[in-house]
């Protein structure tokens, strides 16, 4: 295929690209269809590592199927397997946190974090690499923490990492902790400083999927926190860590799907409920997009410093132009709670398009992940990728702006934010 007929077809309306969905775990309304279909759904995916003790030949067989260890045999694999002497964290599951009622302020991306959590993307072997890369780069700047379900896929992690050779292992820390999928930034730990100047942790409900499985990404951040010794405060709020910026200065942002999740809550209840959890003085509230299955404000807007904002352009917006728009416009006439206005930088956004029919796909340059003096931004193999890393260099100038391939995570509904979750430092 030449360059040109594949770029259409990267950009064409209706494509037919790698889902990272776990629809074999999915409940169906017909019982049993789930058990029924596991079979078709395996000729895809990996459905046989989906288990919570995975066997040596299972891992083995799935590392040489998909091809991540190159030049490694599946025996030698098995042997080095064997042989690993990765250091894991093995949280206790079973140890309850400690619970506070004591609100935190959540830091803003720009300021020191201890480190930049992942749930590796076991049962997606597509998704390998574009978790490489931002382990790799986020360990320049943030060790890595990285969820796996068992104890053998850090040694089989670890072991394609080496292979990559572009990172010191000493800079990732393997964690025994199992979680339902791969979308570690909606359920992880939101974790900010008390007014005593220690951490804890807000842990919000996460049920956004009716018919997957949710249970352990839901409880993580207690597990996490009881490991750490960290405080929880746990908030009866649904809503997911893509939903909500902060300035760190008393700014919060969010879109209006948190109303979609709390339908009885109106905008006094929500500050209620966010009061009691955040110390902050001004909530924005801004539109979320069509189509867009998660709603979430980090797909239309990122705040790059406490008064610029980079915000997605309605060019290109297909079915969404408007409320891009009224965010752009909500944005301009805004300021944060310092009272300082917003200076308003625009990035492109691709079109929609359609996955396998049933899919709604957007990408957004918005969903990036500042770390330490850099900033890791989603690129889509799109005309528009030059244009959007030149206006991250304007907003944050002496901040290193790093391009990450998130062409097929996309397909899953997000991009580097919503991959990673950042651990603030203590105060």
């Amino acid at each position: 295929m030449t360059e040109a007929r594949s770029r259409r077809s990267r950009n064409a309306f209706l494509q037919f690209n790698y889902a990272p969905y776990p629809l074999w775990r999915r409940r169906w309304p017909v019982p049993g269809m789930t058990a029924a279909l596991k079979p078709l759904w395996g000729r895809y995916y990996p459905v046989e590592v989906d288990q919570p003790i995975p066997t040596l030949n299972n891992v083995s067989g799935y590392l040489t199927r998909y091809g991540l260890l190159p030049g490694v045999s599946e025996a030698e694999i098995r042997l080095r397997l064997m042989d690993s002497a990765v250091a894991v964290d093995v949280v206790d599951m079973n140890k309850p946190p400690a619970i506070t009622d004591q609100p935190i302020r959540l830091p803003a991306q720009w300021e020191p974090m201890e480190r930049v959590m992942l749930s590796w993307p076991v049962s997606f072997p597509p998704l390998w690499a574009a978790h490489a890369e931002m382990a790799e780069q986020i360990a320049v700047s943030a060790p890595v923490q990285i969820n796996v379900p068992h104890p053998i896929w850090a040694s089989a992690i670890a072991m394609y990492l080496l292979l990559r050779g572009k990172v010191k292992l000493e800079r990732i820390k393997f964690y025994d902790l199992p979680t339902n999928d791969l979308w570690v930034r909606d359920y992880g730990p939101v974790v900010g400083i008390t007014p005593q100047g220690t951490r804890a942790a807000v842990s919000m409900i996460f049920d956004p999927l009716p018919n997957y499985p949710q249970a352990l990404d839901n409880a993580l951040p207690e597990h996490w926190a009881a490991h750490e010794g960290m405080p929880v405060h746990p908030l009866a709020l649904h809503n997911e860590g893509g939903n909500i910026w902060s300035d760190g200065a008393g700014t919060l942002m969010m879109s209006e799907q948190v109303f979609a999740q709390n339908p009885d809550l109106d905008r006094t209840a929500l500050e209620a409920q966010l009061h009691s959890a955040f110390t902050y003085d001004k909530l924005l509230i801004l539109p979320r997009m069509r189509y867009e299955e998660t709603g979430h404000v980090d797909l239309v807007t990122k705040l790059a410093t406490a008064d610029t904002v980079l915000v997605s352009s309605p060019h290109g917006a297909t079915f969404s132009a408007d409320r891009l728009i009224a965010a752009k416009r909500q944005l301009q006439r805004e300021s944060n709670a310092k009272g300082a206005r917003y200076t308003v930088i625009e990035l492109p956004t691709p079109p929609l398009y359609m996955n396998w029919f049933g899919y709604p796909v957007r990408r957004s340059y918005t969903n990036a992940l500042t770390v330490n003096g850099r900033v890791l931004v989603p690129v889509f193999k799109h005309p528009h990728d030059e244009l959007a890393l030149r206006r991250y260099q304007e907003a944050m100038p002496g901040i290193e702006v790093v391009p990450i391939d998130s062409s097929i995570g996309a397909n899953g509904g997000g991009a580097v934010h919503c991959m990673t979750k950042e651990i603030a430092a203590g105060g």
